[in-house]
């Protein structure tokens, strides 16, 4: 009962900031700015859904403004693949499709690159 609260709970943190899944680091700051500014419970004066909004940007914006966070997000996060247009699904797992060896593509891609880094700081930990 737990797991499926959790589950149904969990926000796509690139959407709650409204960018691409695979976004800058400036895109995501820049997009977390602006809506921070938009939904800042200052302006809204005892909205309660806009506090929970605005912590809602707050707490993705703490996960995809971190590269270790990010990635461990991105790895493990929400897989509800119903949830996902094509475009979205294919644009969310790009990373992980284009390091499959099946496709012929090296572990030095500027894909792969990130996940073998996030290795080495697991191991080192």
């Amino acid at each position: 009962m737990e797991g499926e609260d959790k589950r149904t709970t969990h926000k796509d943190y690139y959407k709650v900031l409204e960018v691409d899944y695979d976004a800058t680091d400036e895109k995501i700051r820049l997009n977390y700015r602006k809506l921070a500014l938009k939904w800042h419970p200052d302006k809204h004066r005892g909205d309660s859904a806009v506090t929970a909004k605005f912590q809602e940007i707050n707490e993705a914006y703490r996960v995809l403004s971190d590269p270790h966070k990010r990635l461990d997000y991105d790895l493990n996060g929400n897989y509800e693949i119903d949830k996902y247009t094509l475009r979205e699904y294919l644009s969310r797992f790009k990373g992980m499709i284009l390091t499959c060896n099946g496709l012929g593509i090296s572990h030095t891609s500027i894909w792969s690159q990130p996940l073998m880094e996030h290795n080495k700081y697991k191991e080192s930990e």
